[in-house]
């Protein structure tokens, strides 16, 4: 049974609405789910619904419109236990993330749409388009690998249904990964996987081209005529294939480059060089070096050879730019994963899941009480700090409840960092949070306020919150003098509370 199947109302209209965005016209799908939704009251309806209206922005590149729509989707489907939605919507968060140029984001939404989508107990149709749209969401942001992993799980997943393997051909999966091996000066490699390609269609062709996606069509038609642009000659005819790609905007930037190329091989480099100067193309179709190297490829065959090494270099810049974007990700999603198991260091001494705060991984409220409760009995004090977000409002209101939780567990990994060993670290409620240094007093205390300040401001807030920046305010007491309880502390901190400079 497919999973449209399963819901309450309005199947028809969804159904007919996913129809036309595989066949590439999200513009008209759009007024379809804004219909059903202006009327739906099914959560369940109204979630699929979302996640699919999402897809469609993303399609038509209405970029200014994601991050309200994502937060929506992201709300609507966190309250349903179904995996499938979470995989979809995350699958197009990547995507969504990505055009909006934050790469850290979209690995996030990569890594839970797989975990999603492997969680899906039973295959159907539409979980092999989930499939296939984080295959693409992977091949977007340059993990081509996982990409082709993705797209073979999603023609596994559709075979069991009865899907016809050219439905998840997917070339602009391999046409990407051939740019970036020409992008990185391995020319002979980017050919090898241009002709493969073209033998894929002409495979396709003759079983039934008019069961591919329309989306496939400007991915072939590309990479004929970037085949030709470098110097080969093709069987295919890219000017047939580069039309009739559907009204998205990666289609229709395909399509002109592809024009470009194919100005290339028809010996007019000048006028290909015209083409592209005049018509601007998103970045995030072949990567932000592909009009360079275009460029580089023109000079050359007019002659002009120290321009087009000047190109290739700028092209060979973009591209070590995009590895070490890849590069600090990963360092990152290290540093991510070690700064969650610090968090457990006292929460596996102190107590259950009772006394942990489920979001950030720290201690809670009720254990930090435990802590100091325990402390007080030995006769022992410290220095206790409450720390408060500044621009936490800001965050939810323009990014959404998502990104507000990201920042809340980017502030834990933050504590966690600068403290000491033997320190200790809750969240106590909302954006607020409490650092207790035993046997420290105001000296101690200001160095790791210092330490604080110093990692808070070196985290890239920008690539997080567009827009929103972030900052801690924090206050210092003691506790464990003169007699002075927890509650008192803790007032006498916030009464102390200032930004961090």
């Amino acid at each position: 049974m497919s999973w449209l199947d399963q819901l309450a109302e309005h199947v028809e209209e969804l159904r007919q609405a996913g129809h036309l965005q595989q066949d590439g016209r999200s513009a008209e799908a759009l007024p379809i789910l804004d219909g059903v939704l202006a009327d739906v009251i099914d959560p369940t309806t109204r979630a699929y619904a979302l996640v699919q209206r999402f897809g469609a922005l993303i399609n038509l590149g209405r970029v200014a419109e994601l991050s309200t729509a994502m937060s929506i989707a992201s709300n609507a489907v966190r309250e349903l236990p179904d995996p499938y939605l979470r995989g979809q919507m995350h699958a197009f968060a990547a995507l969504g993330a990505y055009l909006q140029r934050n790469l850290d984001r979209g690995v996030t939404h990569l890594v839970q749409a797989s975990r999603a989508l492997a969680a899906v107990p039973e295959s159907d149709s539409e979980t092999a388009w989930g499939w296939h749209d984080l295959a693409m969401a992977y091949s977007y942001l340059g993990f081509h690998g996982q990409a082709l992993t993705a797209i073979e799980q999603a023609r596994q997943v559709g075979a069991a249904v009865g899907l016809s393997s050219e439905l998840f051909a997917a070339p602009g999966i391999r046409l990407r990964s051939a740019v970036w091996l020409d992008h990185q000066g391995d020319t002979d490699g980017c050919l090898r996987v241009l002709r493969d390609i073209e033998a894929e269609l002409i495979r396709y062709v003759a079983i039934g081209a008019d069961r591919m996606r329309p989306s496939s069509r400007t991915a072939y038609g590309y990479a004929l005529a970037r085949r030709e642009a470098l110097g080969e000659e093709t069987e295919a005819d890219a000017a047939v294939w580069l039309t009739g790609g559907g009204d998205s905007v990666r289609a229709r930037d395909l399509q002109h480059l592809g024009n470009v190329c194919r100005a290339i091989a028809a010996g007019k480099p000048g006028r290909a060089l015209s083409m592209l100067e005049s018509v601007p193309v998103s970045p995030e179709v072949l990567g932000a070096a592909e009009p360079a190297r275009l460029r580089s490829i023109c000079h050359a065959a007019s002659g002009d050879h120290a321009a087009a090494h000047a190109a290739d270099r700028y092209a060979f810049r973009l591209t070590a730019q995009r590895i070490d974007q890849l590069r600090d990700g990963y360092l990152d999603g290290v540093a991510a994963r070690l700064d969650a198991q610090e968090t457990q260091r006292d929460a596996d001494r102190y107590g259950d899941e009772t006394l942990t705060d489920p979001l950030t991984g720290l201690p809670n409220r009720r254990q930090l009480e435990r802590y100091v409760g325990d402390m007080l009995d030995r006769g022992e004090r410290a220095a206790i700090g409450v720390c408060d977000l500044i621009g936490f409002t800001a965050v939810n209101a323009r990014h959404g409840r998502h990104c507000g939780d990201l920042v809340l567990q980017r502030i834990a990994g933050v504590l966690n960092r600068v403290m000491r060993r033997g320190d200790f670290v809750a969240r106590f409620a909302g954006d607020e949070f409490v650092v207790l240094l035993p046997g420290a007093g105001p000296a101690q205390a200001a160095e790791v306020s210092r330490r604080i300040t110093a990692a808070t401001n070196a985290e890239n807030w920008q690539i997080l919150v567009p827009g929103t920046p972030i900052g801690l305010a924090a206050g210092w007491s003691e506790i464990g003098v003169n007699g002075r309880t927890l509650s008192a502390a803790l007032a006498a901190a916030a009464a102390n509370r200032s930004p961090t400079r």
